[in-house]
């Protein structure tokens, strides 16, 4: 096979054309030699930029307009010292950025861009530099797989390329020396440290220091993936290299020098540049019968080691859900969690060079680790999803020459490299299970169709060892090297049997394959770790046995295995983009994204999106203090106000517990409890109109593994027990109750019992709650107290947004209503009733009830909103003045309301109208005080 290139793709000749015009007007040079200042070296052929800087930033801003970028008012330099044939010297260079999204062919692009540089000006050195080995094999496959089609596109101009090599020190020589087009591609590590052998004076060049002779050419740095290179010393280290300026790509620049070209990833995705992708989400469901923790990170805090991690803890609702937390060492899960399960789980020793945590009963987990999480049937799921697509895949697409790849990224090197290991198993079983339905495969077995490629490092001498062996023979690791990293026409080739490729995360950057259709990722995507790295190993449109790039958008789809739901996948996808964005956006104008100016905010919303910036807070720099009109305290109707509603109370109710008991085991009747399972859910990724990736349900859920029966079975009295106790104060059921309730349920809730303990008590104690809270407010009385809220309570001042607050005022600009001079309000409807009570004439003074003021009812406690004095316009039973108690609510039907919300008003009007002799209603709009 021989890869094909199409040279007339319109997004990349506008790349390649934004950085060509960037040097517009500049003469085209001939070969010219500069000679260096003493016996170092003799002469080199270098580069050179006549433009002035005036000609070249107004060149910049042609190029930035044409591409719809915001112009940038100065040439983005980078200034070092650096050391220079024995001598200190100051060097300055120039940047510019070209972004594009990943698998839109990047590297051919600024490989056609330096061709063209060379046919336009006569430029002719140039150094590729990479941050890892991975990405330069990469551009090294790329340089030779193009060669004849680049060399046809541009009248067989000779050029060279290689690697650099310090064992092999004559390039460096040649690269200075020759006067054709020299392509040397190097590694940021190679020349980074004074102990790099490129820094070091030799014999082998007559006593000149290798480094001195690429100063002398004046080289164009090409940086590939520079957000990776951004540190002082790595600065330091490209200004070394005496360049004329540094082209920078990449799909996520850390800093915007200069960007005089974007493809975004939704421009690529709505263009069809890129695969589309699909996510099929495996997941535990109604499986929290076991502890679950996942370590999400560890953090140095004041002097203290904290851990983040995620535990199915139990919430003030009565449901088990996901919960992150952060711990100290010494703290229980037991406690912060609430759950019995966790009993044994104290934190005994937090590690940040380790990354790990290790509790008392031993247990370990390292960052990105799960514990309880039912990894092997997860795994299993997974592993055997992706081989079901692949097979069937394969036989769709064979007869289009297309080879299809799966790529799996595995969790830990120990769960597969050793033979006989977790993932191993699990792979094999499910290829020699599915492949009985398909000819092709029923031949090959497990072994030969996968490889894996891990962790590598190289001698000295260049010989590539790889430190996380998976045959233990070294000839056979550097032939599947080779094969991954080198070969990828034989790896394409239907006659190569490997087709699925295992790795941990030395595959996650720097190397695709347009063949992946596939990739399960075997873990949760630690922190560190992102998906646009393992999503972009996938991405690019695949290539038939000609090697001729298919279009069809039916083909071009990638498959995410993931072991998490779809919806948050396509979330942190979009919220990886969105950081990258501000990251850069920050940089580029120099402030906080909330500092941004409203022009400003527009110009980057039509730039990079709509959906990259986050929402500005109301005045989020502008904090506003509202201040108590003590004046308005010493009003006798507020005296009276105050007198009316300050008592506080205390409720008593009855229960019928049989007629609870009757209840719930109806309302079991009703529920269905599913056993605990995996499942699969299938979605496909779009981008909307505004910029934003979105999740499209394709598909219900389908269940892969019944986990039913493989836990012991809990005490379900006291799992019951304790949910009913930490979530239902202050009311206690007794175990006869309990009892009751499990005896009298409807058979299908009692086979749930058995296979689904903890969901069950979930569900039963979910409909207690409900009935008793029924019960409770059905039969709720309030009886006064010798205890009173204090006037003294009011804070003089209070502090909030200023976007919160509504300044109390009349229409003719006098002071308002309200006891303060602004009002907090939590709602557009809140902040109407405001306005509509300034309206009134009849409103005498009104107060929005601060947080401290609550009613104790069995559900929690109840904070009302609104206080009121007004005009009491009949004269009624002799009252000249109304004292109201008011809840505003978007919709006064009982109907509308939350169960909750309705039960607590409920308790409020008994509280205020029983007891307190007070007027309370529920209210949309102030016009209904009437």
């Amino acid at each position: 096979m021989q890869l094909q290139f199409d040279a007339n793709q319109e997004f990349q000749l506008q790349a390649i054309a934004a950085v060509a015009d960037l040097f517009a007007g500049q003469p085209r040079i001939a070969t010219a030699l500069t000679f260096g200042d003493g016996a170092s070296f003799a002469a080199a052929v270098a580069n050179r930029l006549d433009l002035g800087e005036a000609e070249l930033l107004a060149n910049l801003q042609a190029v930035q307009q044409r591409g719809h970028i915001a112009p940038d008012a100065a040439l983005a330099c980078i200034e070092q010292e650096v050391e220079s044939n024995g001598s200190a010297q100051a060097v300055r260079f120039y940047n510019f950025s070209v972004e594009m999204e990943t698998g839109t062919g990047k590297t051919y692009v600024y490989l056609r861009t330096l061709l063209e540089l060379y046919r336009r000006y006569g430029l002719r050195k140039f150094i590729v530099v990479v941050p890892s080995l991975a990405i330069r094999e990469g551009v090294l496959k790329t340089l030779a797989i193009t060669r004849g089609h680049l060399q046809a596109l541009y009248g067989n101009v000779p050029y060279r390329f290689y690697a650099y090599d310090s064992a092999s020190i004559s390039q460096v020589r040649q690269f200075a020396l020759a006067d054709g087009v020299e392509v040397m591609v190097m590694t940021i590590a190679a020349f980074n440290r004074a102990a790099n052998v490129i820094r070091q004076s030799t014999d082998r060049l007559q006593g000149a220091t290798p480094i001195h002779l690429v100063q002398a050419t004046r080289p164009i740095l090409i940086l590939d993936e520079p957000q990776n290179m951004e540190s002082e010393k790595s600065i330091a280290a490209l200004a070394a290299l005496h360049p004329l300026f540094a082209l920078r790509y990449s799909a996520t620049h850390r800093n915007p020098y200069n960007i005089v070209y974007r493809l975004t990833p939704y421009e690529a995705y709505r263009q069809g540049l890129v695969k589309r992708i699909e996510v099929d989400s495996v997941v535990r469901e109604d499986s929290f019968a076991q502890p679950y923790i996942r370590l999400e990170g560890i953090e140095a805090r004041k002097r203290t080691l904290t851990a983040r991690v995620t535990v199915h803890a139990l919430m003030r609702s009565g449901s088990i859900a996901p919960q992150t937390l952060t711990l100290r060492p010494g703290d229980s899960l037991h406690d912060k969690a609430r759950r019995s399960e966790y009993a044994g789980y104290e934190v005994d020793e937090i590690s940040l060079s380790g990354r790990l945590v290790r509790f008392a009963n031993k247990a370990e987990l390292h960052v990105g680790e799960e514990l309880g999480a039912d990894k092997e049937a997860v795994f299993e799921a997974q592993i055997r999803t992706t081989v079901a697509q692949h097979l069937e895949r394969q036989q769709r697409l064979r007869a289009q020459g297309i080879k299809v790849l799966s790529l799996f990224f595995i969790d830990r090197v120990d769960n597969y490299a050793p033979q006989g290991s977790l993932i191993r198993r699990l792979f094999a079983r499910a290829f020699d299970d599915l492949k009985r339905a398909y000819p092709d495969w029923r031949a090959r077995s497990a072994a030969e169709v996968q490889a894996a490629y891990f962790a590598q490092r190289r001698t000295r001498s260049g010989e590539v060892i790889l430190e996380d062996s998976t045959s233990g023979e070294a000839e056979k690791d550097r032939e599947v090297y080779d094969l991954i990293m080198k070969d990828k026409e034989r790896l394409l080739s239907f006659d190569e049997p490997v087709a699925f490729i295992f790795s941990h995360s030395a595959l996650r950057e720097g190397w695709d394959n347009p063949n992946v259709f596939q990739i399960c990722t075997l873990s949760q995507t630690a922190s560190e770790v992102r998906k646009r790295q393992e999503v972009g190993r996938g991405v690019r449109l695949a290539v038939n046995q000609a090697g001729v790039r298919v279009r069809d958008e039916r083909v071009n789809v990638l498959t995410v295995v993931a072991n998490e739901s779809y919806d948050h996948f396509v979330r942190q996808l979009q919220s990886e983009i969105a950081f990258e964005y501000q990251a850069e956006i920050a940089a580029r104008y120099g402030k906080p994204l909330d500092a941004l100016s409203a022009e400003e905010r527009a110009r980057v919303e039509q730039e990079y999106g709509h959906d990259i910036l986050p929402p500005r807070p109301a005045n989020a720099h502008q904090r506003a203090v509202s201040h108590l009109r003590k004046a308005y305290q010493l009003r006798p109707e507020f005296q009276e106000l105050w007198d009316k509603i300050r008592q506080k109370t205390r409720y008593h109710v009855a229960i019928d517990s049989d007629r609870l008991v009757r209840e719930v085991v109806a309302g079991l009747a009703e529920v269905q409890i599913r056993p605990p399972r995996i499942t699969l859910r299938k979605a496909v990724v779009d981008v909307t109109d505004e910029g934003a990736f979105v999740a499209l349900t394709m598909s219900g859920a389908k269940t892969l593994i019944d986990l039913a029966g493989r836990y012991p079975l809990p005490n379900l009295l006291d799992v019951m027990g304790n949910l009913l106790e930490q979530t239902t104060p202050p009311v206690r059921l007794t175990r006869r109750t309990l009892l009751a309730i499990i005896r009298q349920a409807p058979p299908a809730a009692q086979q749930a019992m058995v296979s689904n303990p903890t969901e069950f008590a979930q569900a039963a104690v979910a409909i207690i709650k409900d009935r008793l809270a029924g019960q409770l407010i059905d039969g709720i009385k309030y009886d006064k107290i010798g205890e009173w809220y204090e006037m003294a309570q009011f804070d003089a001042e209070v502090e909030s947004w200023q976007g919160y607050l509504v300044p109390s005022r009349r229409p003719d600009g006098t002071d308002g209503a309200s006891l303060y001079d602004q009002v907090p309000c939590e709602s557009d409807i809140e902040r109407r009733f405001v306005e509509g009570l300034e309206q009134r004439q009849d409103v005498r003074l009104y107060i929005k009830l601060p947080r401290w003021f609550t009613v104790d009812t069995p559900i929690g406690a109840y904070n009302p909103d609104w206080a009121i004095v007004m005009d009491n316009p009949e004269g009624a039973l002799g009252k000249p003045l109304l004292y109201l108690v008011r809840e505003t609510k978007g919709s006064t039907k009982p109907g509308d309301l939350r169960p909750d919300e309705a039960r607590r008003i409920r308790c409020g009007r008994r509280h205020f109208e029983g007891a307190l002799g007070v007027d309370y209603e529920v209210v949309s709009s102030a016009e209904e005080l009437s």
